[in-house]
């Protein structure tokens, strides 16, 4: 009787780290990757803001886990290129998707 209660609860504890295993990871930011991306998104805009060949207005930054996210209408290939590495040389930024387009 022992042995067979001890079974049922093995397999209970196994199937319970079976399902445990199969949960799906979180894809909303918590508090602290959000202010952590907040200031990511901060310092790209500044250092856009701060180079003189781009012009901020036409350059959207957002941030999410680190990856930071160019879009708008750029006047030149060169300033998507400028903005781009900007943005690479920002500390905390893990990589940069270019939606950026020619005007």
């Amino acid at each position: 009787m022992k042995i067979a209660q001890r079974m049922m609860a093995m397999v209970f504890v196994g199937s319970m780290l079976v399902i445990a295993g199969c949960a799906s990871t979180s894809t909303k930011e918590g508090t602290g990757e959000y202010v952590d991306d907040s200031v990511i998104t901060t310092k790209v805009k500044a250092e856009i803001f701060n180079e003189p060949t781009l012009k901020s207005m036409e350059i959207n930054v957002e941030t999410f886990k680190g990856v930071v996210q160019l879009s708008g209408f750029v006047t030149s290939s060169a300033n998507i290129e400028k903005a781009v590495s900007v943005a690479r040389n920002v500390k905390g930024v893990r990589s940069v998707k270019n939606d950026m387009r020619l005007k």
